[in-house]
């Protein structure tokens, strides 16, 4: 039996769209291997979001073929569908197939034969295609797989290519959703965390629209559920209703991700961003009473073209005050073909690296007093797979916090109570509840 590897970069949706790529393959009689090394067929699913991660990219993909050269080479992912010929200029490269394609990956993969050798498939985005849910319980070993409900963006941020690389918004199909839910569900998994590309847009274009709140609620019904995680929600986008269902559910993790990519709303005017630093502070005001417990992390981006030092200040000034627990920093990267991209007034490079260092170790000093919140404190928990970030011994408790228990026993994709036992800047441990 054929043997591949699936390597993924990039966000949840992308681990989504590989477990999707995995489940083609293994219905296709192929067998998945932990080593890319063991594989007659490697696929890399690709992220764009940055010129770093084009390059890590590129380099991933040379390394694969140096040390397999006798492997089959896919890309696919929003690379792919952003510069192809790029990526098929790599040695080795046998097939790139865009965004539009990847969903039959495995059918074009037997189609061409071994023999193609930087081959480009891609077809354009069509915003008339159904967004047709793929089954997403090839997880890759991890414990909890990502659903992914919603594909694509309408949205016309500054700096984001990724509309051009995903297409226009487009939604799966409600019935398809609780079905997915469903089979994970009576397959054992005890978290699902939905996710998508704008997942507070969900439903809007259906032929009869729905909402996000509204599947919620569906699924929060379903019998055997044990957990259900949100990944991002834009702030535009996220109701207050969603908030209420989390305080009603305890299935509900209380933890919620939502960008806010700068506290300055001069800035937020030039992102396109349509919402102001305190409607953003008023929403996590809201969830810290609705849940006092929740953890909410958000997005920043460092060095917007025109990001003055007042500017940076104002940003520094919300996340301080925020009931944040943590943050991810992104250094401003300007896409082509976006409308930052052509403008002039651009940060020095040393400048943005210092406000990144100023903000990372800020997101590190308020995520250590989130988790000491909850020393000797009792949290719902997920035990985790080796696979995942933390490694082996690791859980995940309800509201986001990666805690280590030492010598633990319980199997993998089990909900257990924990208690929080030492919280240090470099990690948290916790002892299970017996």
């Amino acid at each position: 039996m054929p043997k591949f590897f699936v390597y993924t970069f990039g966000c949840r949706c992308n681990q989504a769209d590989s477990a999707a790529i995995r489940e083609g393959l293994c219905r296709n009689s192929l067998q998945e291997v932990e080593s890319p090394l063991d594989a007659q067929l490697v696929v890399v699913n690709t992220c764009t979001v940055t010129h770093r991660t084009d390059q890590q990219v590129r380099r991933t993909v040379r390394k694969l073929h140096r040390e397999n050269p006798g492997a089959r080479l896919v890309v696919t992912g929003c690379y792919a569908e952003r510069d192809p010929q790029s990526i098929a200029a790599i040695p080795g490269v046998n097939l790139v197939i865009g965004n539009s394609d990847k969903e039959r990956l495995a059918e074009i993969v037997f189609d061409e034969g071994p023999q193609s050798c930087g081959k480009i498939i891609r077809t354009r985005l069509d915003a008339a295609r159904d967004y047709l849910l793929p089954s997403m319980r090839r997880t890759g070993g991890k414990t909890r797989p990502f659903v992914k409900i919603q594909d694509g963006c309408d949205a016309r941020c500054s700096y984001c290519i990724i509309p051009a690389v995903r297409g226009p918004g487009r939604s799966a199909r409600t019935n398809d959703v609780l079905t997915e839910v469903e089979t994970l569900i009576a397959g054992g998994y005890q978290e699902i965390v939905l996710t998508g590309v704008h997942l507070g847009t969900y439903g809007r274009k259906q032929a009869r629209p729905g909402s996000l709140t509204e599947l919620l609620r569906r699924i929060l019904e379903l019998p055997g559920l044990g957990r259900l995680r949100l990944s991002s929600i834009e702030p535009m986008r996220f109701s207050r209703e969603i908030v209420d269902l989390a305080a009603r559910h305890r299935s509900f993790a209380p933890h919620f991700h939502i960008p806010l990519q700068s506290g300055c709303d001069r800035i937020l005017r030039r992102m396109r961003r349509p919402y102001t630093a305190a409607r953003f502070f008023d929403l996590l005001r809201h969830i810290e009473m609705r849940l006092p417990s929740a953890a909410i992390g958000t997005d920043i981006i460092v060095g917007f073209p025109g990001e003055t030092d007042e500017d940076f200040e104002e940003t520094l000034q919300l996340v301080r005050a925020a009931p944040l627990s943590y943050l991810h920093i992104f250094p401003f990267s300007a896409r082509e073909g976006t409308p930052a991209y052509s403008m002039t007034d651009s940060v020095p490079a040393p400048v943005i690296r210092e406000r990144a260092g100023v903000l990372r170790e800020l997101s590190r000093e308020k995520n250590l007093a989130f988790r000491r919140r909850f020393v000797d404190g009792v949290l719902p928990a997920l035990t985790l797979a080796k696979e995942e970030e933390m490694g082996e011994s690791a859980v995940l408790t309800e509201n986001y916090i990666h805690a280590r228990i030492p010598g633990l026993k319980i199997p993998a994709n089990r909900l257990v109570d924990v208690r929080i036992v030492d919280v240090r800047p470099e990690g948290t441990a916790a002892s299970v509840v017996s």
